[in-house]
């Protein structure tokens, strides 16, 4: 690319001009047009505007300093212009310290490295004939009116070639380009040319600059107010019509015009709004049908019978439960447990079964159908052969070039960033640093776990649970309550700490791999976050699902955590509460957190700019000193909102065998944050220089390894947190002869049967309770369905002939149900093409037209230059052999 740009594109590239022969921007007023989007000419677009405070005027730097900023600048403003550009300098109207260069891309300029860039320009308009779905009158009540924002006219497209220029769709030379493709030419020269050279390294590209402070932003030109529409007819106002059509809440139910917002804001955010909006639409048939698996356990919890042993006076009443803890904590009443047995049967019911099998399945038809979709939109959006075509090397990249290898397959010398050594190194040191901070995350888990090991100790003892105890505070809060909510509540504040410092992290390890494209660096970015952000988000729930209460020993042999820590324990009823508990918290603060973090900073931000401003003057101001005051979108853009969005999908997948409502209240935060995306990016951000984007990137594999690993999870909740397999067993097998006494298959006796007896007098003496004991009674209850024989047997406190059946069971469900979604899966992956027919016959054409329209006619014009030369070879050959008039 260097080579071509400097062959074809740049000739003066590296080179660093004398003083005297520097080119500068020419010095204009404002003309007192506040919506004008043109040099003060009126003739040439504004097609990107640069902001850097007059050194003269700095206060905060040497002068030996202000004068290499200075002189940086002008190299880098005289090299634009030497490149074809064209700037025009006016000094703020609000602060004159600070001076914006409008730049301007002539046609010459644009066709020159649209070619270079092989972006994709329309032949011809698109003449396959579209059929009209079945739903298009319904769907006609959600879409935008057409009549405001009209649909974009379908062309089939090539990628330009100047040679060629006759047979592309040029009707003005002014709008073949639109603005976000002129912006986007506009920035790639902008990030490749030259300021400074240093010990023979040459320094280039706008973002180094605005790093070091020479520039203060760089930024392409909104449109328009999003409160009014341009005052210059000939403007089409188009963020104005996206803010009041596409980002007002009054929208919420609205399809998105998609076409629309790839026109003004790229590709790149086309297709996350594009998912986003999918995601959303899919979420509503999760959300329905888990709606009502939950209704179905709420309506039929009455009848859960264990759940009312556990509340009965007669049966939960006389059942005495063994201490949680050592010395600290007391025998305390089965009862004591009522309220929250009775929660637990609205979540642990065979709806949530039946919802869990449906969610592996849903997420298949998600992501199979995301896939058409996305093919669509690579067809629509010339995106289909980005990649290999279009993009370019990162600037980062080109900069370290200084290693000269051999190219196995062209045979030919081509600089690279580091060698095969090298990279070998940075691999290792970046694998090594993943791990470090990745154990750091874990290290932090199980400090929460201490946290709860220890702080239960503390709630047994001021929450004092003795049998006689009749508080109504004891029903609700209960130690086991106390210890799960804060210990989530810190959790909570852990993981949003982390989030913090592992961003920083992440992107220092991605800078030091110098990936070589914007694609690979987004993708390498996206796979650290995404590692460190999974780990950081899903320990504490994986810890609650699968290892809590599951080696705890029993009352007479404890497990202890770290050889101090008694490992805890769950309800009676399993730790399937404690997780909905957790994922509620979580969900929840993370969504609330995120809308302020998002929303009110930004918001605030430019509130504060506001009023300082207009406190200053009240002056009309142009629209690129609006923009000018608004937020910078960021250098990682759309990543985090890909984050948020995925880390979600994974608590919807992952865990939605504990929480059935997760789907729904995705939808309604989904639906919000579509909105509220749209309203932090036409109001109060500037707008983002377009960019190309041909998928999701490697979100796309992130997903289908969710999906694939949900199907795991929620076979293995389904199985070991919650109760429902040893009901199963109990129902069938344990309730009636020869294990049972029971005449029919009866869920009566359940509790009785499953929490194992205990003998006081086995206590040893370091985990014998201090407090003195109430009753005549000399045995207790294991709080937890360990199913051991009884003080006395033969074979006491070992797992008895019920456990094993209950072991064998959960065994066969996880297999049999992982097999059975697992197939589901690979039918319908299988069935479902990624890219639909229509498709495929428009990408042929295309081709067809393409080849037709430029190489057809290169051929033509072969011919007929060769015909020309064969008529002259044919007339020189008559005039040799005619014979001569005497």
């Amino acid at each position: 690319l260097v080579l071509e740009l400097n062959q074809v594109i740049i000739p003066t590239y590296g080179t660093v001009p004398d003083q005297q022969n520097l080119h500068t921007p020419e010095w204009v007023d404002f003309d007192d047009k506040p919506d004008s989007l043109f040099f003060k000419d009126g003739q040439r677009r504004i097609d990107f505007v640069l902001v850097y405070e007059d050194e003269s005027k700095k206060m905060t730097h040497r002068r030996s300093d202000r004068k290499k900023q200075k002189r940086k600048r002008q190299v880098y403003e005289s090299n634009l212009i030497n490149n074809g550009l064209q700037l025009e300098a006016t000094r703020s109207v609000l602060d004159e310290k600070l001076i914006f260069v409008k730049v301007h891309a002539p046609w010459e300029v644009l066709c020159t490295y649209a070619e270079v860039m092989h972006i994709k320009l329309p032949l011809q308009h698109n003449d396959l004939k579209t059929r009209k779905s079945a739903f298009n009158w319904f769907s006609r009540l959600f879409r935008v009116d057409e009549n405001i924002i009209k649909p974009e006219q379908e062309f089939f497209t090539a990628p330009f070639q100047k040679e060629h220029l006759s047979n592309f769709y040029i009707q003005d030379k002014d709008t073949f380009f639109n603005p976000a493709t002129r912006s986007r030419i506009v920035h790639f020269i902008l990030s490749r040319v030259e300021y400074a050279t240093k010990n023979n390294v040459k320094k280039f590209g706008i973002n180094k600059l605005l790093d070091t402070g020479i520039y203060k932003a760089a930024f392409p030109l909104h449109d328009s107010s999003f409160r009014h529409l341009s005052t210059d007819p000939s403007c089409p106002s188009e963020r104005y019509l996206l803010y009041r059509e596409w980002a007002h809440p009054k929208n919420i139910f609205k399809l998105q015009p998609l076409d629309f917002i790839r026109k003004y804001y790229g590709e790149k955010i086309g297709i996350y709004f594009a998912w986003l909006g999918f995601y959303t639409n899919m979420l509503t048939v999760a959300a329905v049908v888990g709606v009502g698996c939950f209704l179905y356990g709420y309506l039929t919890r009455d009848n859960c019978t264990w759940s009312q042993e556990v509340c009965d006076p007669n049966i939960g009443g006389n059942i005495i439960m063994c201490p949680q803890c050592d010395r600290a904590c007391t025998y305390w009443n089965l009862t004591i447990t009522c309220e929250s047995s009775k929660k637990l049967c609205i979540f642990d019911s065979y709806g949530t079964l039946v919802f869990a099998v449906f969610m592996g399945i849903w997420v298949t038809f998600f992501l199979e159908f995301w896939k058409r979709r996305q093919a669509e939109l690579e067809y629509e959006w010339d995106t289909v052969e980005y990649l290999e075509q279009e993009e370019q090397v990162r600037p980062e990249y080109e900069a370290r070039c200084t290693h000269i290898v051999m190219n196995e397959i062209t045979q030919q010398e081509e600089h690279v960033p580091y060698t095969a050594c090298g990279k070998c190194v940075r691999m290792t040191f970046c694998t090594s640093a993943i791990f470090f901070w990745i154990l750091l995350i874990i290290a932090s888990v199980v400090g929460i776990i201490v946290y709860r090991l220890s702080v239960f100790l503390a709630f047994s003892s001021k929450l004092s649970q003795h049998v006689n105890g009749t508080e109504a505070l004891r029903k609700y809060l209960t130690p086991q309550t106390a210890t799960s909510v804060t210990a989530s509540l810190i959790s909570f504040v852990v993981i949003m700490i982390l989030n913090i410092v592992y961003e920083k992290v992440a992107i220092l390890i991605t800078d030091f791999e110098l990936p070589r494209t914007q694609t690979d660096y987004e993708n390498s970015l996206t796979t650290k976050m995404f590692l460190f952000q999974f780990v950081n988000y899903y320990s504490s729930c994986f810890y609650i699902a699968f290892f809590k209460g599951k080696f705890v020993g029993h009352p007479g042999s404890p497990v202890y955590w770290l050889g101090k820590y008694r490992n805890e324990e769950c309800d009676p009823g399993g730790c399937l509460l404690e997780l909905t508990t957790q994922l509620a918290i979580i969900v929840g603060g993370k969504a609330i957190w995120n809308n302020i973090q998002e929303v009110l900073v930004p918001l605030v931000k430019n509130l504060i700019g506001r009023y300082s401003a207009a406190a200053r003057s009240e002056k009309v101001v142009p629209r690129w000193e609006h923009d000018y005051h608004l937020q910078p979108i960021g250098k990682l853009g759309l990543f985090y909102e890909y984050l948020e969005m995925v880390i979600q999908f994974g608590f919807v997948t992952l865990f939605v065998a504990s929480f059935p409502l997760a789907p729904l209240l995705a939808l309604m935060n989904n639906m919000l944050e579509i909105r509220l995306d749209a309203w932090k990016l036409t109001t109060q951000f500037r707008r983002m220089v377009p960019q190309k984007a041909q998928d999701i990137g490697a979100w796309q594999p992130i997903l289908q390894g969710i999906a694939i690993l949900a199907v795991v999870t929620n076979a293995l909740i389904i199985a070991f947190t919650s109760d429902m397999i040893p009901r199963l067993v109990y129902y069938w097998s344990f309730s009636v002869p020869p294990y049972g006494s029971h005449s029919t298959h009866t869920m009566e006796g359940y509790i009785n049967s499953t929490l194992s007896v205990f003998n006081i007098s086995d206590f040893k003496n370091e985990s014998k309770p201090s407090s003195p004991w109430l009753g005549k009674q000399t045995t207790c209850r294991q709080v937890y369905r360990d199913l051991r024989y009884p003080p006395g047997h033969q074979h006491q406190y070992e797992h008895n002939i019920y456990y094993w059946h209950v072991i064998a069971a959960k065994l066969a469900f996880i297999i049999v149900m992982e097999h059975v979604i697992y197939f589901v899966k690979f039918i319908i992956s299988y069935v479902i093409p990624d890219v639909s027919e229509k498709t495929k016959s428009k990408v042929k054409r295309e081709k067809y037209l393409t080849q037709k329209l430029l190489h057809e006619n290169d051929l033509k014009g072969v011919k007929k230059t060769m015909g020309k030369i064969a008529d002259k070879i044919i007339k020189g050959a008559d005039s040799t052999f005619r014979p001569k008039d005497e």
